[in-house]
């Protein structure tokens, strides 16, 4: 048998993921390896032996670092071979490169070059002779600086060959320097100090581990090297477990980081393991995802890095007390450690505490993902991209270009001015988020390959500091209010002082308690940003740094949502509480045939998801007299609906349009009974009974109790067909909303995230391919689903989750399950696969006619047929991937280049009107609610075609002259549910089927795109007739819109390519 047969899918997607990012060792590969790796030593051999080396070749660098004594005799290394992953053969593309180790010479330096960093001086001006033959060569196409592991003390040169090679783009080859026994290991002790400037009082020297450490890497690198090559070689499923990290920390910017994680490290860890010194722990019986999981799960949960992981030595089998003691020596200096016996080098020397604490997670994480995601976690584990943009719920960078604050006291001490800072900003922020925070991470990314680290270490401050912070919970995030020591507690009270400033005041709390607090006073939709203002407060105050500089990533896309003075979700309270007395009132009522049983909201806005929730009308209600009108009261209101259920009766008519008339009689009576009780304000039309109080209109409807009991029958029954579809459609809704309900109570953040998506997918047109719920599903699943993240637990990064998810989740052959209440069964999941791949029978023949494209299954619509059974279609849907696409790059890279930029932020809401065939532009004065308009449409290019007057019968907000009326009058001119958008899209539809299809924005958009049904126009050509034949049908459109539509042009709309 085939043992490709016998494997799982996990194996099968591991294995053509290996052979995608396996580098080929074939003769073209290693002829160019090695070409290039003969060309750099043909170039060095080419350097003058003896030639005179001053600190002339780079004073500015030789200064920054503050080394002395430089000069020396240039004299060729001592060995040049080729190190890392390519002589381990674990390269993992795309980064293919190849780290060539050159051994400096004892020649070139003094027994005492360890001090002040002469050694680094010597090392980098030892560079800048080979760099400069090197440019000399017609092998070598380019030659770079960068630096190893981010350190600007320690920069390597990047060769880039002259000839190129299709299987592997971008290949180049690092060379970094190696000192193996060029100073005396114990004079580089920890406990030292070897940067003579540096001291913690005025005759105290201060212990320079960092900076010891750094000439130490350089000493042992060639051996640890060997070490793990040794380990590696000839173990096949080592070396590709070894692979599959790469790829999978690759993926999480957070933790592959200078002071986290790189592949050298990994290997490291691997190597620990797979020996005696780990116990052998990974041995030769496991297949590659077993070694990666079982590293990760050390990585996550051992308790060896509380006391530091050491390499056994063979010739020291036992340990002494000296060696103890150098142990715990280096465990107080360090957060992490992995070392030699002796303890002298720690490898892990870089790691942060809060870096480890990243790792750790992530680990934790993706080990849950390998035990709850489909297919083992493949996608989550090595495909998903975990960056800071959609992993922390806050995201902030600091421009410290030109802030010499930054070097004040030197470049280099014992760590580098940048690390130091990092430091200094996370100790700062640790200690003013306190509990709020879960997380906070702080890096600095100083090299870049223009760097000309020649003219010195000022060059290394050009891109921005990131900082993440992943919060504890909204609770604690939104916390107004932060209590700090006893005013009797005089000490500590006079350290909060001190760090708060001007916030810290004194303030007598509920229970008596005299204490220091801060207060972050804010309205109720401005919680989310009262970390922006503790944390801007913070750097300004202790960091001096003005606000141009720091850039938060928060409330960027709120003006999507706001409008007039603020964010009309504040209302919510207040629909809350008029549903609950309608609901009261609808249960008092004696004087209908059969009691009101159940009241049920149905409306987005009652659950916290409706982009413009309705703010109180001052009309609607119940009272005689009118209170005084604003200027800009609204002529039109929105009415919400409300479910009722009736007590059981047996005399219900069975045919469905009986049972229709009957609701709406009894919906009549209870307008009635209303109006007679309460003296509510009810209208009613054959259809609906709309019933006005405390400025809102709800709309009552009915949900036969007969459809009820049916459907909660087995779907296997016969009798389900039997149900109106009114009743159906009642009853899904009323599921859908409870359980978003419940949602929104478990995840307080999904309302505002929701809201974004609902604008979004409305403001680029696609209000008539997408309905609220089917997006309210998706986002659901964000939170329900969220590895290979935690939840989200701020609106930008859980907007960002939504887009990706839209444009990356594999549509045709994945159904998108969401489980609300996590009580979906084996049988249920079973029936929902079933119904999936009945519904894709017909992909291969007929891949754009899939219905549903998009399949949505939920514990109340297994079938995907409630919310997307006919729409999106397959090419609607590839159009909306496109776009969401192009919003996920333009968003990821506002957020990682700190744009304060207002214009390219609403550029995620603006949407290109050249897509389309033709474009209708509308009268945005006779729009219902003009305020909601995000951005007023225009065109400059297609030819106008028509052209109409704006209609005098329709005015969005009440004219003052209506104003002098009496309350009856004023309230006859209230319109409710009046929508011209939608009456005009329904005329058209109806005027013109089958000839073009319609977007538009449902949320106030003045535009409308139109494209052409395609079967009516199979020839390729565009000749003058059919051009004119489509002119006369949209001057016919213009016709039907007359009053309302502004301007129509004709395109020529470029094909959206998926």
């Amino acid at each position: 048998m085939d043992s490709d047969t016998i494997m799982g899918p996990m194996d099968l997607k591991v294995r053509e993921l290996l052979k995608e990012v396996q580098l080929d060792y074939s003769s073209a590969t290693t002829n160019l390896v090695d070409d290039t790796v003969s060309a750099i030593k043909q170039a060095i051999d080419t350097i003058p032996e003896d030639l005179k080396v001053t600190a002339d070749l780079a004073p500015q660098f030789v200064r920054d670092i503050g080394a002395d004594k430089v000069e020396f005799n240039f004299k060729k290394p001592k060995l040049i071979e080729i190190g890392g992953s390519y002589s381990m053969r674990c390269i993992a593309k795309p980064d293919v490169n190849v780290d060539l180790f050159v051994r400096l010479p004892k020649e070139c330096f003094h027994e005492k070059d360890y001090l002040n960093h002469r050694y680094h001086a010597k090392r980098f001006l030892y560079l800048c002779i080979i760099k400069k033959y090197l440019n000399s060569s017609s092998l070598i196409r380019k030659v770079e600086w960068s630096t190893l592991q981010n350190e600007a003390r320690k920069p390597l040169l990047v060769v880039h060959p002259a000839m190129e090679l299709d299987e592997i783009p971008g290949f180049f080859v690092r060379i970094i320097p190696t000192a193996t026994s060029l100073f005396s290991i114990l004079k580089l002790n920890m406990k030292r100090n070897n940067v003579r400037s540096l001291k913690q009082d005025e005759s105290t020297p201060q212990a320079t581990p960092k900076y010891s450490s750094s000439i130490l890497e350089d000493m042992f690198l060639e051996n640890n090297a060997e070490f793990v090559k040794q380990t590696f070689l000839g173990w096949k499923e080592l070396g590709e477990a070894l692979i599959l990290l790469k790829v999978w920390a690759r993926q999480r910017s957070s933790i592959y980081a200078h002071d986290c994680l790189n592949g050298f490290l990994i290997s490291v860890i691997m190597a620990y393991l797979a020996t005696d010194s780990g116990r052998n722990l990974i041995n030769n019986s496991m297949k590659p995802m077993q070694i990666v999981r079982f590293t990760l799960d050390f990585i996550a949960s051992s308790k060896l890095w509380n006391s530091g992981l050491y390499f056994k030595s063979q010739s020291l089998p036992n340990i002494s007390k000296e060696e103890l003691q150098e142990r715990k020596q280096c465990l107080r200096l360090f957060p992490v450690v992995i070392s030699e016996s002796l303890a002298h080098f720690n490898l892990v020397f870089r790691i942060t505490g809060s870096g480890f604490m990243e790792l750790q997670d992530e680990a934790g994480l993706t080990l849950r993902c390998l035990d709850k995601c489909k297919d083992g976690g493949f996608e989550e584990l090595f495909l998903t991209k975990i960056d800071y943009a959609a992993k922390y719920d806050y995201c902030m960078s600091l421009n410290l270009k030109g802030n010499s604050d930054v070097h004040a006291s030197g470049f280099c001490l014992d760590e580098e001015c940048w690390r130091s800072f990092e430091q200094k900003v996370h100790a700062l922020l640790l200690q003013g988020l306190s509990d709020r925070a879960k997380f906070i991470r702080v890096t600095w990314k100083n090299a870049t390959s223009e760097s000309n680290v020649e003219n010195g270490l000022s060059i290394f401050d050009q891109e921005p500091l990131l900082i993440g912070i992943s919060i504890s919970s909204l609770e604690k995030a939104f916390r107004v209010v932060d209590v700090g020591p006893n005013a009797e507690n005089k000490d500590e009270a006079l350290k909060f002082r001190k760090f708060w400033g001007e916030k810290a005041e004194l303030r007598r709390f509920k229970d008596g308690t005299i204490a220091e607090s801060t207060v972050w006073e804010s309205k109720q939709w401005e919680r989310h940003t009262i970390i922006k203002r503790i944390t801007g407060y913070l750097l300004s105050r202790h960091l001096s740094l003005s606000e141009r500089n720091i850039v938060h990533v928060v409330d960027q896309l709120d003006f999507s949502l706001v409008h007039g003075i603020g964010d009309p979700i504040s209302f919510s309270g207040n629909l809350l509480e008029a549903f609950e007395v309608l609901s009261k009132r609808l249960h008092l009522l004696k004087d209908i045939p059969l009691k009101v049983s159940s009241v049920q909201p149905l409306d987005s806005a009652f659950r916290f998801t409706s982009v413009f929730p309705p703010e109180p009308h001052p009309l609607a209600n119940e009272k005689s007299y009118v209170p005084r009108l604003n200027k800009l009261t609204s002529t039109c209101i929105k009415p919400l609906e409300v479910m009722i259920q009736l007590e059981g009766s047996g005399n219900w008519p069975m045919d469905d349009i009986a049972i229709e008339k009957t609701k709406s009689a009894f919906l009549i009576r209870i307008g009635e009974s209303l109006q007679n009780n309460w003296g509510m304000l009810c209208t009613a039309t054959e259809e609906n009974v709309d019933v006005l109080m405390s400025g809102y209109a709800f709309r009552l409807k009915i949900l036969h109790e007969r459809g009820l009991s049916l459907l909660n029958m087995q779907n296997g029954s016969n009798h389900v067909k039997r149900i109106s579809s009114v009743d159906k459609e009642l009853f899904i809704r009323g599921q859908h909303s409870s359980m978003i309900n419940g949602l929104q109570g478990r995840y307080p953040i999904y309302g505002p995230v929701v809201r974004l998506a609902k604008r979004w997918v409305a403001s680029h047109l696609f209000s008539a391919f997408l309905v609220e719920e089917a997006i309210e599903l998706l986002v659901a699943y964000l939170f329900l689903k969220p590895l290979p993240f935690h939840a989200p637990c701020s609106r930008i990064s859980g907007f960002l989750r939504f887009l990706r998810l839209l444009s990356e989740y594999d549509w045709n052959f994945s159904a998108l399950v969401v489980d609300i209440n996590g009580d979906l069964s084996p049988s249920d999941e079973k029936e929902i696969n079933e119904n999936f791949t009945t519904s894709r029978k017909g992909y291969e023949e007929f891949a754009h006619n899939v219905n549903p494209a998009m399949f949505l299954a939920t514990g109340y619509d297994k079938a995907s047929e409630a919310w997307t059974r006919f729409s999106p279609n397959s090419l609607e849907l590839r159009r909306l991937g496109a776009y969401a696409r192009s919003s996920v790059n333009l968003l990821t890279k506002l957020i990682f280049k700190g744009q304060v930029d207002s214009y390219r932020w609403e550029c995620l809401f603006r949407t290109p009107l050249n897509n389309y065939d033709a474009v209708i532009l509308l009268h945005r004065e006779k729009m219902p609610y003009p305020q909601q308009l995000l951005f007023p449409s225009e065109m400059n290019q297609g030819k106008h075609v028509a052209h109409g007057n704006a209609s005098k019968a329709f005015h969005p907000f009440l004219l003052p002259e209506y104003m002098k009326g009496n309350s009856t009058d004023l309230k006859d001119k209230l319109l409710v549910d009046f929508d011209p958008l939608r009456c005009f899209i329904g005329d058209l539809e109806k005027e013109f089927p089958d000839t073009f299809k319609l977007w538009y924005d449902s949320l106030g958009g003045d535009a409308i795109g139109m494209v052409w049904d395609r079967s009516l126009s199979k020839k390729r050509e565009r000749d003058e007739e059919e051009e004119k034949d489509r002119v006369n049908v949209l001057k016919a459109v213009g016709e039907v819109g007359k009053g309302f539509v502004r301007s129509i042009y004709l395109l020529k709309s470029p094909r959206l390519r998926n």
